[in-house]
């Protein structure tokens, strides 16, 4: 029969850049937004700055992961090419060298070196970028998927804030912009705790955490600058 168990490791990839493009899109952008009210700004140029920063960030957050996430598929492909050639000039040593690590996990050699030859006949490439690389299709890097994670789950976390400053009125900009992003932040890290698997206390507490850090920091900075102009 066949049994299916609900692991998560394969949404690892799209979840932290998911997670990362959210929680930053509502921090700083309602980090943002409360520094520039702190500057008794009106509530256009708070709109105007928060506007800015949602499509700046979005396309940095596109920008920052696509980079980041190709030069570690860089470093994949180059490994494999490695292995690929290794395998080509002297598949033997390669053979011995992955029996040592089935025997270091506990199999006797006559088993370990059996696997090793049963797995190498089937695609020698592929086991060997398991064992010695620990890559996966689970694992693999894939940039562009990264990129529009991040790119849109920032996008929808900025939107948040900004439509708090479109609907309150400007007295109530400081307090309903940080009171409702600590709310978005406590659902996000409970959200991605869920899909993790993770505690969902533990994950929206340290988001919500940093990001009320985040805010008080900025609002503080704002207000600072602000006097006198």
């Amino acid at each position: 029969m066949r049994h299916r168990e609900p692991h998560r490791i394969h949404r690892t990839g799209w979840l932290r850049a998911a997670v990362l493009g959210a929680n930053d899109g509502i921090v700083s952008t309602a980090s943002l937004v409360l520094g520039v009210a702190a500057a008794e700004a009106s509530s256009q140029s708070i709109a105007i700055a928060g506007v800015a920063g949602l499509v700046a960030g979005a396309m940095s957050m596109a920008a920052g992961e696509y980079i980041s996430v190709s030069s570690q598929a860089d470093t994949e492909r180059a490994d494999l090419d490695r292995e690929r050639n290794e395998l080509a000039a002297d598949p033997e040593r390669e053979h011995a060298e992955m029996t040592a690590m089935y025997v270091a996990r506990g199999l006797d050699h006559s088993l370990a070196s059996a696997v090793t030859t049963q797995l190498m006949a089937h695609d020698a490439l592929g086991a060997h970028s398991r064992e010695e690389l620990g890559l996966t299709d689970t694992m693999t890097a894939r940039p562009l998927q990264a990129a529009l994670a991040s790119a849109g789950t920032f996008t929808v976390g900025a939107l948040l804030p900004l439509l708090i400053v479109v609907a309150v009125p400007r007295s109530m900009i400081m307090w309903a912009v940080s009171g409702s992003a600590l709310i978005f932040l406590a659902l996000l890290g409970s959200l991605a705790a869920q899909a993790g698997g993770a505690s969902v206390v533990t994950g929206a507490v340290r988001v919500t955490f940093w990001g009320a850090l985040a805010m008080a920091v900025t609002a503080g900075v704002g207000r600072l600058f602000g006097i006198g102009f």
